[in-house]
């Protein structure tokens, strides 16, 4: 299973909008803030492996 970074961009009510940081891209991803970890703000840095997310630091 691969595994993926982001950083969390923006958050618009019950969801986040998240951009890859371990590859060039401008896309972004729109997950909602149920399926992310308690406690998240812009800025956060999240992994993403075997359809979780995780704080790291």
């Amino acid at each position: 299973m691969e595994t993926i970074y982001y950083i969390v961009d923006s958050i618009d009510g019950d969801y986040a909008n998240l951009v890859r940081t371990d590859m060039e891209s401008f896309d972004r991803k729109l997950v909602a803030r149920a399926l992310l970890p308690a406690g998240i703000d812009v800025g956060t840095k999240l992994k993403y492996e075997m359809f979780e997310y995780e704080v790291v630091e």
